[in-house]
């Protein structure tokens, strides 16, 4: 069975264009969504891959209204091979049960692959480079060591919750655990 499943990324846009593309393609049932492709939640999509049997055809009018990175096309193209699904794009005219339509997968599989390789590597040399000018990456402390302190002598006090010595740092709960394991005990006895 071909399935179509055709999306705009605004209200205000039109889906004519792709409806006619999927109809003249002999689609036998469309899925229709109105969402940014950058939205992982996407229930059109979603509905639209459920419904998906082995032997299907997912088409799309291009590749980029099934996803908007390269990873998301490709975690979807995977799965729907799994599961014995082809995924047919009309414009780029790329079917991914033909052997070429394979292979350009997995040309963009092994493209984004090093992609990520070399953003790693970049992260990584820039990290190394702010650590020789003595900086230090990752989060600020949410609690200096005198919060700390305060907080502890806080806690010594039976009528103050630990819920009041997170609220008095502008903490959140998990925050103060996270400094200070043994609250946790002392919300359990309180």
């Amino acid at each position: 069975m071909k399935i179509g499943y055709a999306r705009v990324s605004t209200v205000e846009q039109s889906l004519d264009l792709q409806l006619q593309a999927l109809e003249r393609d002999g689609v036998e049932k469309v899925f229709l969504e109105k969402a940014s492709g950058a939205q992982r939640d996407r229930p059109e999509l979603a509905k639209a891959l459920d419904y998906l049997r082995s032997g299907d055809t997912l088409i799309v009018w291009k590749l980029d209204r099934l996803g908007r990175s390269l990873r998301q096309l490709l975690d979807t193209v995977e799965d729907l091979n799994n599961r014995g699904v082809e995924l047919r794009s009309i414009t780029e005219q790329l079917e991914t049960g033909s052997p070429g339509g394979r292979l350009i997968f997995h040309v963009f599989g092994a493209l984004a692959e090093w992609e990520r390789s070399t953003i790693r590597e970049r992260t990584l040399a820039g990290l190394a480079a702010a650590k020789k000018q003595g900086k230090l990456g990752g989060r600020p402390r949410s609690l200096k060591d005198s919060d700390i302190a305060a907080a502890k002598a806080l806690l010594a006090n039976q009528a103050i919750t630990v819920k009041e010595v997170a609220e008095r740092l502008g903490v959140s709960l998990p925050t103060l655990y996270r400094y200070l394991p043994s609250a946790r005990a002392m919300q359990l006895a309180q």
